[in-house]
């Protein structure tokens, strides 16, 4: 995926995820199921967002390794580390820089992964300092609420169900933080992509 932005400033933390239309992007055991992968979207993510799949997958996928894309670093919660941990996948992006946000995980445990300790707002203000591509913020819902005011760029794959409950979008209290729409993308199967930025003022709440 070409994007004019890249290789402009500095580096740009993306928070992109799938949601239901209700704002969650996991059932309430952290599950995921249930956001179906129809042809339509399969088709455009793996040509456009080849990254964001599990190094694993790519193979059956017919994505090239290493796939091309704006991304050279991945953040996660420990929740959304675990359901690699559990299938016995330690790397789950391993085209990637990986870094998992834990204050239980012993970094000597996992090699492959950088485990970070600190408080995510700082450790991502100096990577976004450092000399690479952009940065893609992958969950969870907790992790994106501490980091919501350093996301540059919101890319929601909005899924046609409704949950009731589950793990918002971003988990924190309430503080509105505005973005402006820069691009839609609609599937026949439901599926809308939603692509925001920052407003270019730098505001980060609603007034």
């Amino acid at each position: 995926m070409v994007d004019p932005d890249i290789g402009v400033g500095l580096r740009k933390l993306v928070y992109y995820v799938a949601s239901s239309l209700d704002g969650f992007i996991a059932a309430p055991d952290g599950s995921y199921d249930f956001f179906t992968l129809e042809p339509d979207v399969a088709a455009h993510l793996t040509a456009e967002w080849p990254q964001t799949f599990p190094t694993f997958t790519h193979a059956q996928l017919g994505i090239a390794s290493p796939p091309a894309g704006r991304f050279d670093a991945v953040l996660m919660g420990r929740a959304t580390y675990e359901p690699a941990l559990t299938a016995g996948v330690t790397s789950p992006y391993a085209h990637l820089r990986q870094y998992v946000f834990s204050r239980s995980l012993a970094p000597s445990d996992y090699p492959e992964v950088r485990i970070v300790a600190g408080d995510p707002a700082t450790f991502v203000r100096d990577l976004k300092e450092e000399p690479g591509g952009d940065i893609w913020l992958c969950g969870g819902g907790r992790l994106a609420g501490q980091l919501l005011d350093e996301v540059d760029e919101l890319v929601v794959k909005l899924n046609p169900v409704v949950t009731g409950s589950g793990i918002p979008l971003a988990d924190r209290g309430f503080a509105p933080s505005r973005f402006t729409l820069a691009g839609t993308r609609t599937f026949d199967s439901g599926v809308v992509m939603l692509r925001y930025r920052r407003p270019a003022t730098g505001a980060t709440h609603a007034g």
